[in-house]
């Protein structure tokens, strides 16, 4: 084996190794020492959680915290305030270290505050109001934490977007309905510092007219203020009932879709869905909307995510399966039984059995012609631990170019 290949091995070695103590940690939560907390500069330096659509932390808090931090070879870790995790972020001097217990796990890095984030609209609001930075060029619109599945009183179980409005709303400067003009204006902005490869527009469900008119007109807007035509963009929304409104949006630009079915087995999905289970045609009509999408999208340009740990492992895979058979991204979030859902209290499986989901994923994902391309211009962002097994799998990280690149002697990363 070449020096170069034992490189790649060692630093796939380490990237796993990270990966395991990543989905502890999204699994599980992190606490923040005040000390690093006060060293981060949250606001200025570093970039801080914005509670957007859900609050994914596992306890109410006051103050800011950091979005996410990054591993020494390049994974995000998003950061889900636990103050009784084993985990917790510290500072050793003036480096700062996740920590499990009384060790070192290893060093840290967080990423800087994007400068849109300190500018305004033309109309006057906060840009960092509009959307987020996430990772890897992802930009995160969330027009409105308004959903009509209240007032019925048949809100997701696992969902808290109420809470989220209810309790950061004012804080955060986030109770006002996104005019298309601000989403334009902000998306451009982060165009302008390199922050934009993919954006994703997304909200509280909403009556489906309402909707479709809302999403023509902010596609108008992004392209008035980008330039693009046709631009990289993920629009969020319910299985319409009228299906040709899935045309109206491709015509629009929007490059991708996505109908979150949340749950596979109908029966759970009855119980842990019920607005969903009982508007928008149900789960049934759901599937089929996916399935003409990928008609209109064309294949892997079409996602359904799936909270994953509230049904047995075999039915979610059964359900990614059966997406990926018909072209849809199938993806999943590690459940977080977050403060003003239902199902706060409960508990998410163990980690190993969401690192078992994604390598299962992963496969299935390859076995039906989906590739890592899909999976970024689908989802709302790269953070994700499947994401992170692909990039590994296919060496798509940029520390595996540094490694090539790398003369014999060099070592293939922080160890």
């Amino acid at each position: 084996m070449s020096a170069t290949a034992n490189r790649i091995t060692e630093l796939k070695a380490k990237l796993w190794n990270e990966l395991v103590v990543k989905t502890d940690v999204v699994t599980d939560g992190v606490a923040v020492e005040p000390q690093a907390l006060r060293a981060l500069r949250l606001g200025s330096d570093v970039k801080e959680q914005i509670q957007c659509l859900f609050v994914m932390d596992f306890e109410p808090h006051e103050g800011d915290l950091p979005a996410e931090f990054v591993t020494p070879h390049g994974l995000d870790v998003p950061v889900r305030w636990n103050p009784r995790s084993r985990y917790r972020i510290a500072l050793d001097g003036s480096t700062f270290i996740l920590a499990d217990g009384e060790h070192e796990v290893f060093p840290i890095s967080f990423h800087p505050r994007p400068g849109f984030y300190s500018r305004k609209t033309s109309d006057g609001k906060p840009m960092s109001t509009i959307a987020i930075a996430s990772p890897d060029q992802h930009v995160f619109v969330v027009y409105s934490n308004e959903c009509s599945y209240k007032d019925r009183g048949e809100d997701c179980l696992f969902c808290n977007i109420n809470y989220t409005k209810s309790e950061f709303g004012e804080r955060q400067g986030l109770n006002h309905w996104k005019t298309p003009r601000q989403i334009g204006e902000t998306i451009a902005a982060a165009a302008e510092e390199g922050l934009y490869r993919h954006l994703t527009v997304t909200g509280g469900v909403i009556p489906e007219r309402r909707e479709l008119d809302y999403y023509l007109d902010v596609a108008e807007a992004i392209r008035a203020a980008t330039g693009q035509e046709r631009f990289n963009g993920t629009a969020t929304v319910a299985a319409p009932l009228d299906l040709t409104n899935l045309d109206r949006l491709e015509e629009a630009g929007f490059r991708t879709t996505a109908m979150n079915l949340e749950i596979w087995d109908q029966r759970i999905y009855e119980v842990i869905c019920p607005g969903k289970a009982r508007g928008s045609g149900g789960w049934a009509h759901w599937v089929r909307a996916l399935e003409y999408a990928v008609g209109v999208f064309g294949h892997g340009r079409v996602r359904s995510n799936f909270v994953a740990g509230i049904e047995p492992k075999a039915r979610t895979l059964e359900g990614l399966e059966v997406l990926a058979s018909k072209g849809v991204v199938g993806t999943f979030t590690v459940w977080c039984p977050n403060p003003g859902s239902e199902l706060r209290g409960h508990r998410a499986p163990e980690p190993a059995w969401y690192l078992d989901l994604a390598e299962k994923l992963v496969t299935i994902w390859k076995r039906n012609g989906i590739t890592y391309e899909h999976v970024y211009d689908a989802n709302a962002s790269s953070v994700g631990i499947q994401h992170d097994l692909y990039r590994i799998q296919d060496e798509l990280f940029p520390v595996f170019e540094d490694a090539r690149r790398r003369p014999a002697t060099s070592g293939a990363g922080r160890g």
